[in-house]
């Protein structure tokens, strides 16, 4: 099996990298998102192995353990990578419900839909070559067990909160 997460800093978006072997499954840390996004991108097709990582086999240590010391999402499989000179980025919301995923162009502009994307590359003739059907906002499963405490409780108060208002 398969799985790519990755964590979150604690300024809400994407600090470290990691893939799964799918042989022994010790977590391998991914220097660059771009190593990462051509990992996921190929996940079905070829599924990450250690020995796919310069210097590393399934006898080594793992690089990372899965654990609460920070936030963990899953990154979908597959997904497309993200065309050269754009950045995907990812942040976490502060109630940390889910992660919003947008793109950087070249020239620093953030684009948030596909509608923009779209117009970005209809006034960009340059990325002649670039689909939108080539950016993908899909947003990355949050590990529940992950979420800081503190998070959670805010949350579970407020939803009590609502359901006690409801019930009155």
């Amino acid at each position: 099996m398969f799985f790519q997460k990755r964590t979150l800093s604690s300024q809400g978006s994407v600090d470290i990298y990691a893939a799964q072997c799918k042989n022994c499954l010790k977590w391998r840390v991914i220097d660059t998102q771009e190593e990462f996004e051509e990992v996921r991108s190929k996940a079905t097709e070829e599924p990450f192995v250690c020995s796919r990582k310069a210097n590393c086999s399934c006898d080594e240590p793992a690089d990372i353990e899965y654990d609460s010391t920070r936030t963990w999402v899953i990154d979908k499989p597959n997904l497309p990578k993200t065309p050269q000179g754009f950045r995907r980025s990812l942040v976490l919301r502060k109630d940390y419900s889910k992660l919003d995923a947008y793109y950087v162009t070249p020239s620093g502009k953030k684009l948030r839909t596909r509608n923009e994307i779209g117009a970005f590359l209809k006034d960009n003739p340059e990325f002649k070559g670039v689909s939108v059907t080539d950016f993908d906002f899909s947003s990355p499963k949050i590990m529940q067990d992950t979420i800081p405490e503190i998070v959670e409780q805010r949350d579970s108060a407020s939803k009590k909160a609502k359901i006690a208002k409801g019930d009155v």
